[in-house]
């Protein structure tokens, strides 16, 4: 077998993702799980764009350039946001503090990754894309409900939307998770930081529920089943991200034949953005709608705040009283609009 260039690389690699990150720093599976795909596509950066092996790859080949290279084909090739690539890079900075602090030798290696400021987002990209009702109910209209996969995908979206969870939240439920049949229909997720918390369902969607139970669950065998999932190799098995993120795409798509304003590129958290701006538009206070979506800091939720043009001109036409001086002096325009003599005499024409 042919031998690591930089056996020391790998084998802090190891140790970052099986003891540092879980036992040392307690990050829930879904963390690592992130930080793990950050590292994977550094390395597949490496063998497409630089053709080098992995046997190969030291911790000098890993110099600002080189990871700047790599930030910049997520942007421009793979078309990551810019939060995505701050996301990745996080990552690679968190992994060079790790071994800097566990070999001395390495703090020029860490320096140099500091180098690399994490690059701002526009203005624009601070808005919050999300859904009209109308696109909305064009995509949900899209599964073919006549078959089995498309009630599946139905009320996956639809319980996406309803909850405002994200999406790694739905896929980890489990049968004993959900509660469909009391009055107050309920799921229980397991957010951010390992933080459990309930959230409330519509009549409508827990019907929905109640519907896909019986036809993909048996209530008494399978509470341990996890909620959504996919068979193969005749075992059932938990429904990938990858997964929903193409279905979904796939129906937009269809969706978007009908309804031009569906953007080009949804996805599953574009559920969620929806959700959170309708309750916000709806008029659910900031503070209540950060407790709903799991948010530990209220600033998170500031994003949706930043409204768009519309709701500040009917938020602003609702406040203006019909006294108001903006409003009077738009009745004396009018009616000075055609005398000529008072409106030359006004600018001291006359």
């Amino acid at each position: 077998m042919k031998k690591l260039k930089d056996e020391r690389l790998f084998f802090f690699i190891r140790e970052f993702l099986t003891v540092y990150l879980p036992k040392q720093r307690v990050c829930s599976p879904n963390t690592i799980k992130s930080y793990k795909e950050s590292l994977n596509l550094l390395f597949c950066f490496l063998q497409s764009e630089k053709s080098m092996s992995p046997f190969d790859v030291t911790f000098e080949t890993l110099n600002s350039q080189m990871i700047l290279d790599f930030l910049n084909w997520l942007e421009y090739a793979r078309h990551c946001s810019v939060s995505t690539r701050n996301q990745r890079f996080s990552a690679i900075r968190a992994f060079f503090n790790y071994a800097a602090k566990m070999e001395i030798t390495l703090v020029n290696c860490q320096n140099e990754i500091h180098k690399i400021p994490a690059k701002k987002n526009s203005e624009s990209a601070h808005k919050v894309e999300f859904l009209s009702e109308t696109a909305l109910k064009t995509i949900l209209s899209e599964p073919n409900t006549a078959k089995l996969k498309g009630i599946r995908d139905l009320f996956y979206m639809i319980l996406l939307y309803d909850s405002g969870a994200r999406n790694q939240e739905l896929l980890d439920l489990k049968v004993k998770d959900v509660d469909a049949t009391t009055k107050h229909a309920q799921i229980n997720v397991m957010g951010k930081g390992r933080k459990p918390r309930s959230i409330p369902i519509m009549d409508k969607t827990a019907s929905h529920c109640i519907k896909y139970l019986s036809l993909f669950h048996d209530s008494e065998k399978d509470k341990n089943q996890y909620l959504f999932y996919t068979i193969r190799h005749g075992q059932k098995q938990q429904m990938s991200d990858d997964n929903v993120a193409r279905f979904i795409r796939l129906y937009a798509e269809s969706a978007k034949l009908k309804c031009p304003e569906i953007p080009a590129k949804a996805h599953p958290h574009l559920f969620r953005h929806t959700r959170a701006m309708h309750l916000y538009r709806g008029g659910m206070p900031l503070a209540l709608l950060a407790e709903w979506l799991g948010h530990a800091q209220l600033e998170t939720t500031l994003i949706y705040a930043h409204a768009d043009t519309e709701m500040k001109r009917r938020a602003i036409q609702k406040a203006t009283a019909p006294s108001s001086p903006v409003n009077i002096e738009h009745e004396m325009i009018k009616t000075w609009k055609n005398d000529e003599d008072l409106l030359l005499r006004l600018y001291g024409l006359n």
